[in-house]
């Protein structure tokens, strides 16, 4: 079962996997916020950054300098006392709804047509084209509140246009027409009051008479004065109820504890002491028990002499069947029941004193327990009784306090209404202007640099939201770091970005086409007489030759696209120090991301290092290796498993480095994966990890086909080329996932067509660079003295 991770199990080739393990976890994005990632997404999409800031800040500004001059000028009006409202005041406004304090309700009155109308006819003698829409538009009307957002009791009228004359002149006249209204405000407010008052005595009143005749219904209910009282006298009732439980139980305990001591001395249950107290007052009873006891005693003398049938043992046998008739007869007599009593020979005598006791005590213990019933019963009512005392309590209290707000409030009426009827006989005060109104001078609209400065933040915000939005729906990676942070695998390879490598691949294939690609012929015995071997040293080891003619042919130091393939190389040597690497797969997610290119080059690139390479076009759908060197492709690898050919006659050598071998795809089979799959391409993987240092598998995209899986699994790992702004996170992601439930190691990745390499790959272009070279070569650095102190 998957753990979590790939296995590392050992591969049919025998050779022991890289030790790297991929932890589904890495997967999981970070949501960290990262400058650095902001930043180059911003540096990816500044073209639509740009646009679109410069759009929204165009358009801003051209909207700001169409504007017209707009003035705005205000007053302030105290439309309540600033002392403290009285009482009667009080309780009249907070009981009507309408009471005028509704600051939000007075607003729109005071912007309603019906008040507005009188003020607007008196300014079109001044503005005749002046109508109560134009007014109404640039008329603000809010509440001033203080340093802590309290609302207060003073209103800001305001009012705008674009002449200075004009908003004083409306502003003037609306303090008049406001201050009028506030006047008539003031005295509908206190004749409402007074009306208010007088609809309100009467059911007040009503409502005083309706508490207490319920009051006094509810006393008459319940038999009670207070409930508090009668539960305090049902409390004292439990109390003792329970005390009297309590000497009740201890009562019983002691005449139980007597009657089982007395039974004990007796050895007989209350019924048979009964019994025997009573026979025992039988004269009649004891002298035939007598008579019985004394034909047992000679029953028993006789029985030593004679024999049970004997004349004198049947005598006494009769006479005893005589006299137990009779004793039964004399007890039934006595005890007036029909039951008999067997009486034995050696029955002991009955204390009849104990016998008296014992029935006493019995009759004793059962007034005690009828007792203690009638005392549960009694605390079971008073339990009940007491149980209702709560609620009823809550309503007593109820009602006498609905009853004390009703009287309250009546009283409170009747002063307000002598309050109310002074109030309204004296002069009234109007509202009252705290703050003049002003003719402006300085416009408010347009504010040329706030609309400036805010259009272009607020164009920068809505760029970067743009580009954040593209860059969302981007889902392609666009830089190595964001391969490393997603995967967490290893990076090995950074293939920057070469323009015309197409086009330098076709004149390739003109010129490579000419060449004389050469069979291997026996590539077994050949491994010997080039002088490697299959311990993974290159043929450079052993004969010193630094330079091959692959070498030659390609100016490393020239180019750094050639130069990131050797680097690949190297960081895939250094994985495994113990167990070098002789196979890989390559391998991408989805097509056009360049992995045939990366194996062709690495493959040259290790061949340039001495190791003897075997690139195989494994792509048995769209072979690509053979149109890449211009050969032929009758013949390859689906030939070598489907037929007996020899694999020698299929292997081509390079004309250019006697250590670079292919072996092309061969014809297309129908059906490739069970040619993969088949014993003879595991047998063929074996004999090339022999011969070869190094073998190199170009296979079909991971994402959807399995041809890479199945060679991976055989082979030391797998190495998934990544296209710079092609493979998507998703897609890198779900073939992750398919390696690792197909138990395929994955050595690490390559991200190929990087642009603007933000690693050590800078100083390679800034330094190594032939034309960095002849500039510093026509340039010496000055020369040093011993001091340290340049000699020019």
């Amino acid at each position: 079962m998957p753990t979590g991770k790939f296995s590392q199990g050992t591969p049919r080739n025998g050779q022991q996997p890289i030790p790297l393990n991929y932890y589904a976890s890495s997967l999981q994005e970070k949501d960290e916020f990262d400058p650095k990632q902001l930043f180059n997404i911003i540096k990816r999409r500044i073209w639509v950054l740009v646009g679109v800031t410069a759009a929204f800040t165009g358009a801003i500004w051209v909207w700001t300098g169409t504007r017209d001059l707009v003035y705005l000028s205000e007053f302030r009006m105290l439309v309540e006392p600033v002392s403290e409202p009285s009482s009667s005041r009080e309780l009249v406004t907070s009981r009507q709804p309408d009471s005028g304090f509704d600051y939000a309700t007075q607003i729109e009155v005071l912007r309603s047509p019906k008040l507005l109308e009188p003020i607007i006819e008196s300014l079109k003698s001044a503005y005749p084209t002046i109508s109560y829409g134009e007014v109404i538009s640039k008329l603000t009307i809010t509440q001033v509140q203080d340093n802590q957002a309290r609302p207060t009791k003073i209103l800001t009228i305001s009012y705008r246009d674009s002449d200075p004359q004009k908003i004083r002149t409306v502003l003037d006249t609306l303090v008049e027409g406001y201050s009028l209204y506030g006047i008539e405000l003031r005295q509908q407010s206190l004749q409402r009051g007074v009306q208010f008052v007088e609809e309100q005595l009467p059911l007040l009143r009503d409502r005083v008479d309706s508490l207490q005749v319920e009051l006094e219904s509810f006393r008459r209910r319940y038999s009670l004065i207070d409930p508090e009282s009668r539960g305090t006298e049902i409390s004292s009732l439990m109390n003792l109820v329970n005390q009297q439980q309590k000497e009740s139980q201890t009562e019983l305990a002691q005449k139980q504890s007597l009657y089982v001591v007395l039974q004990r001395q007796l050895g007989v249950n209350p019924r048979e002491a009964f019994t025997a107290s009573a026979l025992s007052e039988s004269p009649r009873y004891q002298e035939l028990l007598n008579q019985l006891l004394q034909v047992e005693s000679e029953i028993a003398q006789e029985s030593v002499r004679f024999l049970p049938d004997s004349p004198n043992m049947q005598v006494l046998l009769e006479k005893r069947e005589n006299l137990l008739p009779l004793l039964n007869r004399e007890s039934q007599r006595v005890l007036g029941t029909q039951s008999t009593l067997t009486v034995s020979g050696d029955l002991a005598p009955i204390s009849v004193d104990l016998s008296k006791e014992l029935v006493r005590t019995t009759n004793e213990i059962q007034v005690v327990q009828v007792r203690l019933a009638a005392l549960e019963q009694v605390e079971a009512q008073l339990r009940q009784e007491f149980a209702l005392i709560p609620a009823l309590a809550r309503q007593y209290t109820d009602l006498q306090r609905e009853l004390q707000v009703a009287n309250n409030s009546l009283n409170r009426f009747l002063a307000t209404r002598e309050t109310l009827q002074i109030e309204a006989a004296q002069k009234a005060v109007s509202w009252q202007v705290v703050s003049d109104p002003y003719t402006p001078f300085s416009p408010i609209s347009p504010n040329l640099p706030r609309n400036l400065a805010l259009g272009t933040v607020a164009g920068m915000l809505l760029g970067i939201a743009a580009a954040l939005l593209a860059e969302q729906l981007d889902n392609a990676f666009h830089s190595p770091n964001e391969i490393k942070e997603l995967t967490g695998l290893p990076l090995l390879g950074l293939i920057p970005f070469k323009r015309g490598l197409q086009r330098q691949d076709e004149s390739r294939e003109v010129s490579v086409a000419g060449r004389n690609w050469s069979s291997l012929g026996n590539w077994n015995a050949r491994v010997s007489t080039n002088g490697s071997s299959s311990n993974g040293k290159g043929s450079d080891g052993e004969n010193g030759h630094l330079l091959s003619n692959s070498a030659q042919g390609m100016d490393y130091n020239s180019s750094p696209f050639l130069e990131a393939f050797r680097s690949l190389y190297t960081n895939i040597r250094f994985l495994s120090s113990d167990t070098p690497i002789r196979s890989l797969v390559i391998s991408s997610c989805l097509p056009a991301e360049g992995k045939s290119t990366v194996a062709l080059y690495l493959a040259r690139a290790a061949a340039a290092m001495g190791q003897r390479v075997l690139l195989v076009d494994a792509d048995l759908r769209r072979p690509q290796i053979h149109a890449r060197l211009g050969l032929p492709n009758m013949r390859g690898l689906s030939n070598a498993i489907t037929t007996d050919i020899d694999p020698n006659e299929v292997i081509l050598r390079s004309p250019f480095d006697d250590h670079l071998f292919v072996l092309t795809a061969g014809q297309i089979p129908p059906d490739p994966i069970k040619l993969l799959s088949s014993r003879k391409m595991q047998n063929l993987i074996e004999q090339f990890q022999t011969a070869f240092d190094l073998t190199i598998y170009d296979t079909p995209p991971t994402l959807g086909l399995a041809d890479g899986s199945i060679l991976g699994v055989r082979a030391d790992g797998v190495l998934l080329v990544v296209g710079m702004g092609k493979t998507g996170r998703s897609e890198l992601n779900q073939t992750l996932d398919n390696l690792k439930l197909s138990y395929v190691p994955v050595l690490g990745l390559i991200a190929n067509g990087v642009k603007g390499l933000s690693t050590g790959a800078d100083y390679y272009y800034r330094y190594y660079t032939p034309e960095t070279r002849s500039r510093d070569a026509a340039n010496p650095l000055p020369e040093v003295n011993h001091d340290g102190i340049s000699r020019e």
